[in-house]
């Protein structure tokens, strides 16, 4: 419960997202009057019941003992476990990565009870923040700016499914299915995804899907897929020259805060939302925590992702034999993975080669010396005719459709999508 409230003036979040959720729940158990404003109906509208993952490997704490530590409640929204995970290598050799501790935690994210959205909603009005949604605020009038992504450095689709194969995550490594990027299975309790993840744009993007569909059908002949609609969405990767300015807190997505190489950014997304709470209320300076605990991850994963955008199947192949060798000799699939994202002093010296050359400055982001990762162009070796398997798969999902069926892409730009909102709110 709230505490009575202070003779401090309101903080107004732009953003209902797990960032600014977090910060709100610090911020009213505090005593603190909050106001978050969104301009979707509902916290993680923005998705459409899409899993996603919770990574364990990329620091030594383990994300829940972290969100216990801040004062929030995993058991506030349902997360299922794996240690063992299907790594499929370009060449269709599918092995297993295994740990003892918890590989990944996957999380639905959308408007349902059981979503991580709805989970850290609950807590912030439990705590006694107040969310407005179809709320449309300027960036000027607010303290943390928590607002998701503006521009688009990848993207992903995929196609949620009925199954009666058991719970399963895969994770691949391909470059024609996902390319510069990975696709991946996951089932949960009788629902299942297949994703394709896009770090280059593509023309008839679609077919990427199809092919990916068709390519787990082919090596998963369990599945007995029955698919029930196709969602997506985009990532925005930027680095920021300031992440406070002009006492606005730029947290999550809207600060850059994620991994550029695989698009892991729910831990450092919350994480942000702490530390920006924790400085409101004088417990910390959040520039400088952010450059201290989650800077060096995240150039790091700019390096990561440098070197991933400059290699395709034979060096991807070369990882996946790597891991796996170093997982018989160590007994434990998380430690070579882990060692990929923790800094080190070559990541740090190739980040400060390669970033001038990979990040594009942003005029419109008032003044915070904002750079992005550009949406690169495709390659040569993206276009191909797509298999007879993945033109049936895109036949089925015709009539899937027609029966009912509904995609919800994201658009690339976030203005039209802004401004479609607020036409459907006005009506």
């Amino acid at each position: 419960m709230a505490e009575a409230p202070s003779q401090h003036p309101p903080v107004h979040i732009m953003g209902a997202g797990l960032s600014g959720l977090a910060a709100a729940t610090l911020l009213a158990r505090a005593g603190r009057e909050v106001h978050v404003h969104d301009i979707r109906q509902d916290s993680g509208a923005r998705f459409d019941g899409d899993f996603q993952a919770l990574e364990n490997w990329s620091m030594d704490d383990d994300f829940f003992d972290q969100l216990n530590e801040w004062g929030l409640a995993p058991s506030s929204f349902k997360a299922t476990t794996f240690d063992t995970v299907d790594l499929i290598h370009p060449d269709d050799v599918i092995t297993q990565a295994r740990t003892s501790g918890v590989a990944y935690r996957i999380v639905e994210r959308g408007t349902s009870d059981d979503a991580i959205d709805q989970g850290f909603k609950r807590q912030a009005i439990e705590a006694g923040a107040t969310i407005h949604y179809g709320s449309r605020v300027n960036e000027e009038d607010c303290t943390i700016i928590a607002c998701g992504p503006k521009g688009t450095s990848a993207v992903a689709y995929g196609e949620i499914f009925k199954t009666d194969h058991p719970n399963h995550i895969a994770f691949q490594l391909n470059d024609k299915l996902a390319p510069g990027s990975y696709s991946y299975l996951i089932i949960i309790e009788g629902v299942g995804l297949i994703c394709t993840c896009l770090w280059r744009k593509q023309r008839k993007s679609e077919r990427f899907l199809n092919e990916t569909i068709a390519w787990y059908e082919t090596h998963y002949p369990n599945l007995n897929r029955q698919p029930i609609k196709r969602v997506g969405g985009k990532g925005d990767f930027t680095i920021n020259q300031h992440y406070k300015q002009d006492g606005r807190y730029y947290v999550g997505e809207s600060g850059g805060l994620q991994d550029f190489m695989w698009g892991f950014g729910m831990r450092m997304a919350v994480w942000s939302g702490v530390l920006a709470a924790r400085d409101i209320l004088g417990e910390g300076d959040y520039e400088q925590d952010v450059r201290r605990h989650l800077m060096p991850y995240v150039r790091t994963s700019v390096a990561n992702r440098w070197l991933m955008n400059r290699v395709g199947d034979r060096m991807f192949k070369r990882m996946c034999k790597a891991w796996m060798k170093d997982q018989n000799k160590r007994g434990d699939g998380l430690i070579w993975i882990g060692k990929l994202f923790r800094p080190t002093s070559f990541k740090r010296l190739l980040y400060r080669i390669v970033s001038p050359f990979m990040l594009v400055k942003d005029d419109k982001a008032m003044g915070r010396g904002v750079r992005r990762l550009p949406f690169r162009p495709a390659l040569k070796r993206d276009h191909w005719e797509p298999s007879d398997e993945a033109k049936a798969i895109g036949e089925q999902w015709k009539r899937v459709r027609r029966q009912g069926g509904h995609e919800s892409f994201a658009n690339d730009n976030e203005r039209e999508v802004q401004a479609q909102e607020k036409a459907a709110i006005s009506s």
